[in-house]
C-alpha cells in the first residue's frame, strides 16, 4: 500500500525493522521536503515487495555499473518522474538509501546517490569505496551522502 511521506510529522511506518528506524524516518522525510519545495512533489512509497520493478530497476543498475549488491533487506521504495529527470529510491533496513537520478534528455546528469542513517556503519559493500560528504538536517541528523556517475543507458 502506498505512504504519502508527511515531513512535518515524521513517522517510522514502514520501517519499524529497521535498528536506525528514527533517523531513516528523519532521512525518507528530508527527501519529501526537499521533492516538495523544490517541485511541488508528495514522495509516495511503497513496500519493497509490492514494488518489485523499482527493486529490480535499482539492483541491475547497481549490478551493471559499479558489481554491487546489498546484503540489506530492501524495506521500501518510489519511483517517479519530475519534469525531465526519473528518479527512483530504495530505503534498505540498515539505513541505507540508495537513489537513481536519471536525466532523459542529458546522459552526463545521470547518477547513483549513497545516503547514510545517522547511527549506522558504513555497508561492507561501499567501505574503502566511496569517500561521504556530511550534511547536518534538522529532519535526520548528520547525513553523510555519496555517489557514482552511471554511465549506461537504463
Amino acid at each position: 500500500m502506498a505512504y504519502v511521506v508527511d515531513f512535518l510529522n515524521v513517522s517510522a511506518a514502514g520501517l519499524e525493522s529497521s535498528p536506525v528506524r528514527d533517523a531513516l524516518a528523519g532521512l525518507r522525510a528530508n527527501e519529501a521536503r526537499y521533492f516538495m519545495n523544490k517541485y511541488q512533489h508528495a514522495f509516495t512509497v511503497l513496500p519493497a515487495g509490492e514494488s518489485q520493478e523499482t527493486l529490480h530497476y535499482v539492483t541491475r543498475i547497481l549490478k551493471d555499473e559499479r558489481d554491487l549488491a546489498f546484503a540489506a533487506k530492501p524495506l521500501e521504495t518510489s519511483r517517479f518522474q519530475v519534469e525531465n529527470i526519473q528518479f527512483a529510491y530504495v530505503f534498505y533496513e540498515d539505513g541505507l538509501v540508495v537513489n537513481v537520478m536519471y536525466t532523459m534528455d542529458d546522459p552526463k546528469k545521470r547518477a547513483v546517490g549513497f545516503k547514510l542513517s545517522d547511527g549506522m556503519d558504513v555497508p561492507q559493500e561501499l567501505e574503502g569505496k566511496y569517500k561521504f560528504a556530511r550534511q547536518k538536517s534538522r529532519l535526520a541528523g548528520t547525513i553523510r551522502g555519496s555517489f557514482f556517475v552511471i554511465k549506461g543507458e537504463y
